[in-house]
């Protein structure tokens, strides 16, 4: 059965998921990219962002890979997908990523406020859902034919879904970093609670790498 997976989100050791005042030049927040050390060297990474052939291999590739394999969609919130707030005031804004981002499957934006969809290079389409979480996973399955749907986040998407019992696994990197201030992912989740356990665990020098499971 087709899964709804959350896939190498990363939380520094004070378990924060963004740092605080994202903006144009702070995507994932002040001090947000220093998460993301295990991720960047990868063969993954490495090709996915970059284009290039080379990459390192190991635990964190392994965890970096899996992430991409039988994914036929992906929901993100709307701060994934940039940093205008409120109505739209354009289309000008096309996502962080430039013509042809890494998801090449079609992508359900969460918004309060509707847009087009949006076409991109190599099979991504951003589509904008108004009509929350349950509306965004219905049509993410369906574009998904059959593979899983991956829950990209950022924090508060992912926790509506957590507190949903939607989710089926989550793999969870946890950064040798402190970032003091941000969004904390579980803030207010009784994971036992909701029926999740931890069912993998292996580290490298740059990440301690986690699945969680709903049982």
């Amino acid at each position: 059965m087709a899964k709804l997976r959350v896939e190498g989100f990363t939380i520094s050791l004070d378990g924060f998921g963004a740092g605080p005042d994202q903006d144009i030049n702070n995507p994932l927040g002040v001090g947000g990219t220093s998460l993301h050390g295990w991720a960047m060297p990868t063969r993954t990474f490495q090709k996915y962002l970059f284009g290039n052939d080379g990459g390192e291999v190991g635990i964190d590739e392994d965890f970096a890979a899996r992430g991409f394999r039988n994914v036929g969609a992906w929901i993100l919130g709307r701060n994934m997908f940039g940093p205008v707030r409120g109505p739209w005031p354009d289309e000008s804004w096309r996502g962080w990523w430039g013509d042809n981002p890494v998801y090449h499957v079609p992508v359900f934006v969460l918004t309060h406020h509707a847009r087009a969809p949006l076409v991109m290079e190599g099979g991504t389409t951003f589509h904008f859902v108004t009509q929350g979480i349950a509306a965004a996973l219905a049509q993410a399955r369906e574009a998904a034919q059959g593979k899983d749907v991956r829950v990209g986040g950022g924090v508060n998407v992912i926790q509506q879904y957590l507190r949903q019992r939607l989710i089926d696994e989550m793999h969870i990197a946890i950064a040798p970093v402190l970032l003091g201030a941000g969004e904390r992912l579980f803030e207010g989740i009784n994971l036992p609670a909701l029926g999740y356990a931890c069912t993998r665990r292996e580290s490298s020098p740059l990440a301690t790498h986690v699945l969680l499971t709903r049982q």
